[in-house]
């Protein structure tokens, strides 16, 4: 027979809460960012009906084209320029997919506190680390690949 304990911990409960309470915001917003592109509501960068014209392409060809075509800007929008075009209809719907992506920090940062009051420094270290790992991914410092 085995000993496991099967209740939540106070920081289980607590992600759990957390990641509940952003799942339904990023939703929610993903809703109203797609009901703003679709119903023309907010003007894209690329008309809805020349989309169609560049799904064949990869992500960078796709970013260089709508840039020579619409944008105009020294670059394409990689990274986090996406930013600059928040008040256009194709761009909005990058907000809650970023606030879905973050929230995962949000969680981890939310129950280091509790963790190390708890004597589970091993446990804190481990969530503080993952946490401040998973910032620098997403600010692009940590750019790796061929990209």
């Amino acid at each position: 027979m085995s000993d496991h304990n099967t209740q939540a911990t106070h920081e289980q409960v607590l992600y759990a809460a957390i990641l509940e309470k952003f799942m339904l915001v990023g939703l929610l917003l993903m809703v109203i960012s797609f009901a703003l592109y679709v119903f023309g509501i907010m003007e894209p960068v690329v008309p809805l009906d020349k989309i169609s014209t560049y799904w064949r392409l990869p992500v960078h060809d796709y970013l260089a084209a709508i840039n020579a075509d619409h944008l105009h800007a020294a670059h394409p929008p990689t990274g986090w320029a996406w930013l600059n075009y928040l008040g256009k209809g194709d761009f909005i719907n990058f907000l809650p997919i970023a606030i879905l992506s973050g929230v995962t920090i949000v969680c981890y940062l939310a129950i280091v506190p509790g963790l190390f009051r708890r004597g589970d420094k091993a446990y804190g270290f481990m969530a503080l680390v993952e946490a401040v790992i998973l910032t620098l991914a997403a600010s692009g410092l940590l750019a790796t690949g061929g990209h």
